[in-house]
């Protein structure tokens, strides 16, 4: 959507530039050192296990894009950078990741935040988007003007709350509003899980469906899918098909739930 507003708006050209990872959930304690930063690694691959989307890893290196980016400040002091982001836990986790970075360009990094913003959609309504995705290229143009620098002040307290977060360690982080985020427990999202597996086994493609056209906040695919397979691991549920063989293989339903028969049982006369 961005690229084809810039296709719109030759004033919004230049590089975009995506931060891949979701620091919405897993470990981010000691997320700037090596050993934070492996462990992190490990618990990706750990998830993205059977997944569709195993070659993700080796794609994903949000560390050599910050360090590309600041090349580029660097060797232009005329080059300043915008910070796009949705009212989303996801987009204000890496909001405080990226920032916590570029201290050092005060005055050149600015950022756009769409928070409680109304924007027209395709049918011509207001509605107030919570993802950038959402929004209309021509909409992007009306939002460029409320890009605004980061401030000085900003840059002295936000690492401070993403600091307690990292601390915190929680594994799922979620946004209460405005940029206040809260660490929740891993098991946060397995109460959606329950109310979309039925005692019937379903495709687990469909399960999916089923959440995320219910759930109110919304997280991805691989971290669901591997919250199934702790809950498996648990009793809680129970599964059919090899993981092995992919997602497309494997069907869930409830741990010792029946399907009634519509059959009648006869029971013999006493």
């Amino acid at each position: 959507m961005l690229q084809k507003a810039i296709e719109l708006d030759e004033k919004l050209a230049g590089d975009i530039i995506q931060i891949k990872d979701d620091f919405a959930v897993g470990p981010i304690i000691n997320i700037y050192e090596t050993e934070g930063y492996q462990q992190r690694r490990d618990w990706w691959k750990m998830l993205l296990e059977f997944s569709p989307y195993t070659e993700q890893l080796d794609i994903v290196d949000d560390k050599m894009t910050v360090h590309k980016l600041k090349d580029a400040l660097d060797v232009d002091d005329t080059q300043y950078a915008w910070i796009w982001m949705g009212q989303n836990q996801h987009d204000v986790c890496g909001y405080y990741w990226l920032m916590n970075q570029l201290k050092d360009y005060q005055g050149r990094i600015f950022v756009l935040y769409l928070n409680n913003l109304p924007f027209i959609n395709e049918k011509g309504g207001i509605f107030y988007p919570t993802a950038l995705h959402e929004i209309l290229p021509k909409e992007f143009l009306k939002a460029k003007k409320l890009a605004r620098p980061i401030t000085l002040s900003e840059f002295e307290v936000d690492p401070d709350e993403w600091k307690k977060l990292c601390n915190e360690n929680g594994m799922v982080r979620l946004l209460e509003g405005g940029k206040k985020l809260v660490s929740k427990e891993v098991t946060y999202y397995d109460k959606d899980v329950l109310n979309a597996v039925t005692a019937e086994p379903q495709k687990l493609q469909k399960i999916f469906s089923n959440l995320f056209s219910k759930q109110k906040i919304k997280t991805g695919d691989v971290f669901l899918a591997w919250r199934m397979r702790e809950m498996i691991k648990a009793g809680t549920l129970e599964v059919q098909g090899d993981w092995v063989k992919g997602w497309k293989e494997i069907s869930i339903k409830l741990a010792g739930a029946t399907v009634a028969s519509d059959e009648m049982i006869e029971t013999p006369n006493q």
